[in-house]
């Protein structure tokens, strides 16, 4: 097996009441092969957040100062937070040959696709409108006009989806979260990096014969 191969970044994005964060998360419980990688952000924390482990959570003059000194692969601002993700910490990961996870919106993605166009991008769709507001609404952690403002942006977002290179609809959960395990083995079984891990095996079997 080649261990100096570079891992995979997945990039996943979604409107807020999708079900992302849940997918994500039971994900990387079952393929510990994957690392999260934790964005910092000027949303402020609910409750059962903790910094470091879900967000690095930054006022807003600290998150700017962060960009003028480029340290973000990525950033955007997102219902009225900034959030961005760490130039360091991803490519650290990748170059260990660990696949990185990035959580992210729309725009976020974009900019990873045009600077790392070999990323794999998966977009999550609600099963219908009204059962994304009865995510939303049910959460209970956000005030009312913020989840009238989270609905109003979604359909913008979702605008984008067809843009990501695979769409998963999160109606049965068990059902989604095999889709999204479904396409990370796909990729990793791509004839490109199989050649690569196995160029030993792959050299053996096509030795010619003494």
């Amino acid at each position: 097996m080649n261990t100096s191969l570079e891992g995979t970044l997945f990039v996943v994005a979604a409107p807020s009441g999708a079900g992302k964060s849940t997918l994500v998360n039971a994900l990387l419980e079952r393929d510990l092969a994957i690392s999260l990688s934790v964005s910092h952000t000027t949303r402020p924390p609910r409750a059962d957040e903790q910094y470091g482990r879900h967000y690095y959570f930054v006022d807003r003059p600290e998150f700017e100062c962060e960009i003028a000194e480029g340290i973000f692969l990525e950033h955007a601002e997102v219902h009225g937070n900034l959030y961005g993700t760490s130039r360091t910490t991803v490519q650290g990961l990748l170059g260990q040959g660990r696949d990185v996870l990035l959580e992210i919106d729309w725009q976020g993605a974009g900019q990873i696709r045009r600077s790392k166009p070999d990323c794999v991008s998966v977009f999550i769709l609600p099963p219908s409108r009204a059962e994304l507001e009865r995510r939303l609404r049910g959460r209970g952690s956000d005030a009312p006009d913020v989840i009238e403002r989270r609905l109003h942006n979604s359909r913008g977002e979702i605008a984008h989806a067809h843009e990501f290179d695979y769409i998963v609809v999160n109606d049965v959960f068990e059902q989604a979260l095999a889709d999204l395990q479904a396409i990370v083995q796909a990729v990793r079984l791509r004839s490109s990096l199989q050649w690569q891990r196995h160029e030993g095996l792959i050299a053996d079997l096509l030795a010619a014969e003494a």
